[in-house]
C-alpha cells in the first residue's frame, strides 16, 4: 500500500526579522492563509525564524490558533551543559518546535559542518520529539566533476548512519548553485536527485522509510514554478528562503494546488 505523505511548504527566513517584525509577519500570514484555508486542507505550512523570534512565534501561534507550523534553524548536538552560545534541543521542545533545519549549506559552508556532526544534531533533535528536516546539495564543482546526485547521496549515507533504526526525518535536496541564486534546477532535474535520494534511503532504511519520508527542493523556489516541482512524484515540498519573507508570495507558493491538474 503506497503512503500518502502530505506536501509539505517551508520557510526558512535565515538570519532576517527581528521579534516584533516576526510577530508582525507572523500575523499577516495567519491572515492570508486563513483567507485561502479551502486551498490548504492537505498542505502542511511551517516557518523557520531566528532562535531570538522563537517564543514570540509560539506565543501568537498558539494565542491565534494559526495553522502554521514552526521549527529553528539549527540545534546543538549536545543536551544543555557548558556550550557556550549552543541551542540544546531540549530547549527548542519546551518552545513548542517541531521541526529544526540541519545541514543546511551555509551551516556547512560558514560554519564547516560535516555530515557526521549534521547526523549528531538530528540525533539530538529526534530524541526531543523534533522533526530534522536534513539539507542536502551539491555545489557548482561537485555538479561538473561527479554529477548532481552523487554527492547529495553521500550525504544522506553519512546523516542516516548516526540516526536511530526508523526515524521521522524530512529531507531537503537544495543545490547550492540554485540557493538564492534566481536559477532554480528544472523539475526534471529536481525529481533525477529527489527520486535517488528515495531510493538510496529505501536501500538504507527500507520500503516503508522510503516510502514515507518527505523529500523537498529548495533552490530559488517561487509561485512562479512551484507547480512543476510539486507535480513531481518524489517531490514532496519546498524548503524555501528569500520568496517565505513576502507574505503575499509566500501564500501563493503555499497554494500551488491550484495549478496542478491531475
Amino acid at each position: 500500500m503506497t503512503t500518502v505523505r502530505k506536501p509539505l511548504i517551508a520557510g526558512n527566513w535565515k538570519m532576517n526579522f527581528d521579534h516584533l517584525q516576526a510577530l508582525a509577519f507572523v500575523q499577516k500570514i495567519g491572515w492570508s492563509l486563513n483567507d485561502i484555508k479551502h486551498d490548504l486542507e492537505n498542505v502542511e505550512i511551517v516557518i523557520f525564524p531566528p532562535f531570538t523570534d522563537l517564543r514570540s512565534v509560539q506565543t501568537l501561534v498558539d494565542a491565534d490558533k494559526l495553522r502554521i507550523g514552526y521549527g529553528a534553524q539549527d540545534v546543538s548536538q549536545h543536551g544543555p551543559g557548558a556550550y557556550t552560545g549552543e541551542i540544546a534541543a531540549e530547549f527548542l521542545q519546551k518552545l513548542g518546535a517541531q521541526y529544526v533545519i540541519t545541514g543546511h549549506s551555509e551551516r556547512r559552508s560558514y560554519h564547516g559542518e560535516s555530515d557526521e556532526l549534521i547526523g549528531k544534531k538530528s540525533a539530538a533533535a529526534l530524541r526531543q520529539g523534533i522533526t530534522p528536516v536534513i539539507c542536502v546539495g551539491e555545489t557548482a564543482e561537485d555538479l561538473e566533476a561527479h554529477g548532481a546526485a552523487a554527492v547529495p547521496l553521500q550525504q544522506v549515507t553519512a546523516v542516516l548512519a548516526e540516526l536511530p533504526e526508523n526515524p521521522e526525518v524530512v529531507i531537503a535536496y537544495e543545490p547550492v548553485w540554485a540557493i538564492g541564486s534566481g536559477k532554480a534546477a528544472t523539475a526534471a532535474q529536481a525529481q533525477e536527485v529527489c527520486g535517488a535520494i528515495r531510493q538510496k534511503i529505501t536501500e538504507l532504511r527500507g520500503e516503508a522509510f522510503g516510502e514515507k519520508t518527505r523529500i523537498l527542493y529548495g533552490g530559488s523556489v517561487k509561485s512562479e514554478n512551484i507547480a512543476e516541482f510539486m507535480k513531481q512524484p518524489d517531490i514532496d515540498g519546498a524548503l524555501i528562503g528569500g520568496a517565505s519573507l513576502k507574505v503575499e508570495e509566500f501564500t501563493k507558493i503555499a497554494q500551488f494546488q491550484k495549478h496542478i491538474t491531475v
